[in-house]
């Protein structure tokens, strides 16, 4: 079965310039709970005093997704990450030529460490579900990555992660996340191991999400993703056009309430200080907004014209802009909605002419001033029968 880990509190965090406080932290983690994730990848306790209290605090939460604290290969680490009562945990290490280079070590030396300390949590904690990842690993000589993830098997891991940590792969080239996938797990299955896969996709290159998918369909049952595709330099796979693709394209609806989706957006934002592009898949202000006049007369007609993805699935409607672009269809769909549906055309005319002339100043005309707008034509075209009146 395919399981979302979210990683906001984690990868998120590594966004420059973002850290968020303890409450604001749970707030977050209840919410993901409530949507239906996974696995709360709450932190690297390690990293500061602070993330190691908001681990503890949010493993001790009680949510029903397991709770993960991340950790280097170190012993330090791993007792520290199980001190907190997680139920998750990620040991990474590198396994490429020139980071063992950079930290004077060789392949047998950096297994002998990752077996180690993942022995030393599954003893410490049976029931603990270990992943080991190998940084970089799409990088990395594929034979030091099999050697790596074999020997983590070995120890207990539960989990292997296939890091694309540069956002380097592009699907259907030589570089392809599907085949990487099947030959990892063919080569595992041959010494005897059957882990999960999971997949943490950066998106340098814009294709997080593509690569993510393509190893779902590879095997992988595990992809790791953050709100608003938080992370180092370009982020991972966005949550929530993830779990919108899923549950609109595989068969997954009704596995998550996508409704809390714009509430968990707006409060990632607020306290992480980035804003939610307008233009963001699923979550963004224009996700589901028409404007050009043939595109709003077809889908005041029909949505599906010009929509793929229905916005009831995370709890909003399609949206019609009134700009410079806007038809009169648009206009009479925006006044049935604020009560003017029956205004003759001779008053629609003007009113339209006027909505297009705000949006060639670069705004558009939501519904409250399009009532300003009807009251000004309105009471223009009573003056003028006024006028009109007393000349005859």
């Amino acid at each position: 079965m395919l399981r979302i880990l979210d990683s906001t509190l984690r990868e998120g965090e590594q966004t420059p310039g973002v850290c968020f406080d303890l409450h604001v932290k749970l707030a977050i983690a209840e919410l993901l709970a409530d949507i239906g994730v996974d696995v709360i990848e709450a932190g690297h306790p390690a990293v500061t005093e602070g993330v190691h209290r908001a681990v503890r605090a949010i493993a001790g939460r009680g949510l029903r997704p397991l709770v993960g604290a991340h950790a280097r290969s170190l012993e330090s680490d791993v007792e520290m990450a199980l001190g907190c009562g997680v139920g998750f945990l990620g040991i990474f290490y590198c396994v490429s030529e020139t980071r063992l280079a950079d930290r004077a070590t060789d392949l047998d030396d950096a297994v002998a460490r990752i077996a180690a300390v993942i022995r030393l949590a599954k003893a410490r904690r049976p029931d603990l579900i270990v992943r080991y990842t190998p940084e970089d690993a799409v990088r990395s000589p594929f034979g030091n990555v099999v050697t790596a993830a074999a020997a983590a098997c070995a120890a207990g891991a539960d989990v292997i992660s296939i890091a694309d940590t540069t956002g380097y792969m592009i699907p259907g080239t030589d570089r392809s996340m599907f085949d990487y996938v099947t030959r990892l797990r063919a080569e595992l299955a041959l010494r005897g191991f059957e882990p999960q896969i999971a997949v943490h996709c950066h998106n340098d290159r814009g294709l997080a999400l593509a690569n993510a998918l393509d190893a779902m369909r590879a095997g992988a049952s595990i992809i790791d993703a953050s709100v608003l595709g938080l992370g180092e330099r370009a982020g991972i796979v966005d949550l929530g056009t993830l779990l919108a693709v899923l549950a609109s394209d595989f068969g997954l609806a009704g596995r998550w309430d996508l409704t809390l989706l714009p509430e968990l957006y707006e409060l990632v934002s607020r306290y992480a200080r980035v804003s939610v592009p307008i233009n963001l898949p699923v979550t963004g202000r224009n996700a589901f907004t028409h404007c050009a006049g043939v595109h709003t007369q077809a889908a005041v007609r029909n949505p599906l014209h010009y929509q793929s993805l229905d916005p009831a699935i995370v709890g909003r409607k399609p949206e019609i802009a009134l700009d410079h672009m806007a038809g009169m269809a648009s206009l009479r769909f925006s006044l049935e909605r604020i009560g003017y549906g029956d205004l003759p055309d001779e008053l629609a005319r003007p009113l339209l002419t006027r909505v297009k002339e705000v949006g060639e100043s670069g705004r558009t005309v939501d519904l409250d001033e399009l009532r300003l707008i009807v009251h000004a034509v309105l009471e223009q075209e009573t003056l003028l029968e006024r006028v009109e009146r007393l000349a005859s």
